[in-house]
């Protein structure tokens, strides 16, 4: 299994404080927040190492998702949505510094950080898509039954091919005329199903990956089955990954770094230690009579 980002160190409390007790523009009362700066303090937060297939866990507010947005800055990995800095995010990101292995222009050229807007932006495309596709089917339909039960005549060759429309209508039932009709535009696809297969066509072979809740939208049996395909994807196809994640389906994975955000000092766990997977178990082992 591949790893291309090995350490990543953010700046201590002293690199901070230097930063902030010198830096002129905080001086300009219209900056009432120095976000990243201090969002790490109380945490001690200086360095983190990955393995092919690391987590980030913790509750809303906790930084797991801002974590991903400084990597992904500092290694100017490609996104697909615009990302809003705050003012002082890029001084942030000056005073980190990362340790890669195995790394060359192909790599970085191919990893990149997926975010729940990725997600949403592509459901809300194949969605459109959808309803333009009603939209014709609609059509379609009207121009089924006018032509089915017209009483047409071929009286010059310029009738051609109204003919050929008047022949396929009667040699096909309602449905199989609009499937050939649309052939090549039908998506029949769920929310959860769409979310799915953008993540298995835009995670390609060796690269480094950024996934940021990547379990929004998606049932538990869908969940599974990405958890499936991220093992896959680190064991066989040389990709490495990094994500931001409540969900105890993906935390049960194997062979995985855990880091436990919510913890002061943030720590490694195993996944059957973390507060959420513990309150699944509880609320499951109590109603364990209920499943005999």
């Amino acid at each position: 299994m591949t790893v291309y980002l090995d350490r990543f160190h953010f700046p201590d409390n002293v690199s901070e404080e230097i930063f902030l007790s010198n830096e002129e523009r905080l001086k300009a009362t219209c900056y009432s927040s120095v976000y990243p700066f201090t969002l790490f303090f109380e945490k001690g937060l200086e360095e983190l190492k990955f393995e092919p297939v690391t987590f980030l866990y913790g509750g809303n507010g906790s930084g797991k998702t801002t974590i991903l947005n400084i990597i992904a800055e500092k290694m100017k990995i490609q996104r697909g949505t615009y990302f809003n800095k705050s003012d002082f995010f890029d001084d942030y990101v000056g005073l980190c510094e990362q340790h890669t292995i195995n790394s060359s222009f192909s790599i970085w050229r191919n990893s990149r950080i997926i975010t729940s807007d990725d997600v949403f932006d592509y459901m809300l495309a194949v969605r459109c898509v959808n309803e333009k596709i009603d939209i014709k089917r609609e059509n379609l339909f009207d121009e089924y039954m006018e032509t089915k039960y017209s009483s047409f005549q071929m009286r010059s060759l310029d009738d051609y091919e109204q003919l050929k429309k008047n022949n396929d209508v009667k040699k096909h039932t309602f449905s199989k005329y609009v499937k050939r009709n649309l052939m090549g535009n039908i998506r029949e696809q769920s929310n959860g199903e769409s979310a799915f297969w953008f993540f298995t066509e835009n995670i390609k072979e060796n690269a480094l990956y950024l996934l940021d809740e990547p379990e929004n939208s998606l049932a538990v049996e869908l969940q599974v089955k990405l958890l499936k395909f991220i093992e896959d994807s680190a064991r066989f196809f040389g990709c490495q990954f990094i994500i931001a994640t409540h969900s105890p389906f993906l935390l049960s994975m194997k062979e995985s770094q855990i880091y436990d955000l919510d913890e002061t000092p943030i720590a490694g766990k195993k996944w059957t230690e973390l507060e959420n997977v513990r309150s699944y178990f509880n609320f499951f082992k109590e109603h364990e009579e209920e499943f005999k």
